[in-house]
């Protein structure tokens, strides 16, 4: 019997199968447009829904003996339906602008730390309920209609299996959860003057919602008898996919935002939280928390770099047979030797990677980025390097953050695509003086829905033997005290670099 994992992106999905022992088959992907312009961000769900259907189909053609599928998804965008699952209206995205307003009342009524106290996050207009208000203010006769009001995840498996549920980590993005009785809040919900019967049962992550429903079975090829499973927002599946059970071990999700994913073993200090506007989420196993301490440029500003600057370079890169991320890598220790100069330290260098905005702590979607310490001499290996470090600065910023609210993290697992950068692996293990370990995974959620799904189904009997299978360590890259002391230098400085920047742009 095979098992699955169906990742639900903003842009696209994925399924990806696996066997009994856990070992990846095959995979499949199918994108679907979203719809920016200034007043509004949106996805047509029909369209996300027919993306699902598509890779469920090319892969059932395939494995007909999926045994079950385990949902993920993207967080904070919910749409409204009728009593069928039809969408009365597009989705609204998490950067959809509207709503700023009505979160403002929310925090008016109830108060800012009163909020954070209930729901585990920081009021903000990304969270559904004040879409949900806007929405219901602005468009009455289709909120009038609504019967169900659901997120990505819960959509989904309600359109497969006809059963409304939500798993917990995912209904913490409305800002109507309450995190302590983990159920809909009916505070806020009262305070929004929203009805809480409009929302999906909330359920633990890994919970089986049934069996796909006939007309699903017929348009997919899938058996009758295939289970769908609510997992969790993709960053929880991640931790999941990378080991990480428990408060010594955090997870480096080195992919195209980068984000650190520390466990708490309790329930984190919400007064300690909220300075850094870190949420409360909690983990697949009860009483256990994670947050998210994330840069929305990690990965891309590698890609930004090497797209604009390093045109010659990747050109150099493949007649050696090489990415151009190893070849500039190589380069710039190449000429720091040439130069009598440690490869292995700091650039001198300092790279502010707001060029998406600024994530975690700060929340400001205004800052931008900056490259200091430029001369003459300078070649394009030195400013993706100084990159690197940036993306490294601000993980190790976050990370003291985390500490100060109450993790222990001991060790790193890191994933995605930065995780096989030795270079870059071994940079994060000197700043942050903890040992790091990539895995072989590079998607790490599709491989925690798939392991979710394999207990929920009876493949595994524990998540402990879903990991002995289907988590892989590659190398362990151990921090050097002369190094880590050599960073923290650097550091200082650049812990000034936000507020000397944000001044001037």
């Amino acid at each position: 019997m095979r098992i699955a994992g169906l990742d639900i992106g903003t842009t696209g999905c994925k399924l990806t199968v696996f066997d009994e022992e856990g070992r990846e088959l095959d995979k499949s992907y199918r994108d679907y447009p979203v719809k920016r312009n200034v007043s509004g961000h949106e996805i047509d769900v029909t369209a996300l829904m027919e993306g699902v259907y598509a890779v469920i189909g090319e892969m059932a053609g395939k494995y007909p003996d999926i045994g079950g599928i385990g949902v993920t998804s993207f967080g904070e965008t919910f749409v409204m339906t009728d009593e069928k699952g039809t969408p009365l209206a597009p989705a609204m995205l998490y950067t959809d602008p509207r709503g700023r307003e009505e979160c403002a009342e929310l925090v008016e009524r109830k108060g800012l730390e009163k909020i954070a106290r209930i729901t585990g996050v920081t009021a903000h207009e990304m969270y559904g309920l004040p879409k949900i208000l806007w929405r219901k203010k602005h468009d009455p006769e289709v909120y009038g209609k609504t019967k169900h009001i659901f997120q990505m995840e819960d959509y989904v498996v309600f359109s497969l299996t006809g059963n409304a549920q939500i798993d917990y980590s995912l209904a913490t993005r409305s800002l109507a959860f309450d995190i302590n009785a983990l159920s809909w809040s009916d505070e806020m919900l009262d305070a929004a003057g929203v009805d809480k019967a409009l929302f999906s049962k909330p359920v633990p992550s890994g919970t089986d919602a049934g069996v796909i429903s006939a007309y699903v079975a017929k348009k997919t090829g899938l058996s009758v008898n295939t289970h769908i499973v609510s997992i969790s927002q993709d960053q929880v599946a991640a931790c999941v996919g990378a080991g990480a059970f428990e408060g010594r071990t955090a997870v480096d999700g080195a992919g195209t935002v980068q984000c650190l994913t520390p466990v708490f073993d309790g329930m984190p200090d919400v007064a300690k939280m909220m300075p850094g506007k870190y949420v409360i989420v909690p983990h697949v196993i009860p009483g256990k928390y994670v947050t998210y301490a994330f840069s929305y440029t990690g990965g891309a500003l590698m890609q930004w770099c090497t797209s604009n600057l390093a045109k010659k370079e990747k050109e150099l890169g493949a007649s050696e047979h090489v990415s151009v991320n190893e070849y500039l890598e190589r380069e710039y220790a190449a000429n720091r030797e040439k130069l009598g100069l440690d490869p292995d330290g700091p650039s001198g260098m300092l790279t502010l990677p707001h060029f998406a905005g600024a994530a975690t702590p700060y929340m400001d979607t205004g800052s931008k980025g900056a490259i200091l310490g430029l001369t003459t001499d300078s070649r394009v290996s030195d400013i993706y390097r100084s990159c690197m470090e940036g993306v490294t600065y601000e993980m190790y910023l976050n990370y003291k953050n985390v500490v100060k609210a109450g993790a222990k993290p001991e060790m790193i697992h890191a994933t995605g695509g930065g995780a096989h950068s030795a270079v870059w692996m071994q940079m994060k293990a000197d700043m942050l003086g903890l040992p790091v370990t990539a895995l072989s995974t590079v998607d790490a959620g599709t491989v925690g829905s798939a392991m979710l799904t394999g207990v929920a189904i009876g493949v595994f009997k524990s998540l402990d033997e879903a990991a002995s299978k289907m988590v892989e360590r590659k190398r362990t890259y151990e921090p050097r005290s002369d190094y880590h002391s050599k960073y923290l230098e650097a550091y200082e400085k650049y812990e000034k670099l936000y507020d000397a920047v944000r001044g001037l742009m």
